[in-house]
């Protein structure tokens, strides 16, 4: 079970932080990932980062403005961003990919969902 918290209404250019929490599974055991929905698109890749933290990767939109991070011996994965833009707005999913190593940017990779927290970011 995943579950996302932290998100809310911010102005442009404030920050937030995201986490996730991660139960009945040991996520070292998972690439996770963030993803965002925002109303009457398609679910886009936000970032992503391996079991170990060694490698991450980053959406071109959110690169330099966003920090994927984790800490498994608490069962966590966060999102730190920072400079957000009212294109920013938008559910904010968590993600739990089985193979470890990949740093994939596609949805269908991904087997376990969290239920989405709301980002919305008022200019």
């Amino acid at each position: 079970q995943l579950e996302e918290s932290g998100g809310g209404l911010v102005q442009t250019g404030g920050s937030l932080r995201l986490s996730c929490a991660v139960s009945r599974r040991t996520i070292s055991s998972y690439a996770m990932g963030w993803f965002r929905q925002a109303p009457g698109k398609e679910r886009e890749f936000v970032a992503t980062i391996t079991w170990n933290g060694g490698s991450a990767n980053y959406a071109a939109s959110v690169k330099g403005r966003f920090t994927i991070s984790r800490d498994n011996a608490k069962n966590m994965v966060y999102l730190q961003m920072n400079s957000l833009k009212s294109e920013d707005t938008a559910v904010y999913y968590c993600a739990a990919d089985h193979s470890k190593w990949r740093v994939s940017p596609r949805t269908e990779e991904y087997e376990y969902w969290g239920q989405g927290t709301q980002v919305t970011v008022s200019s």
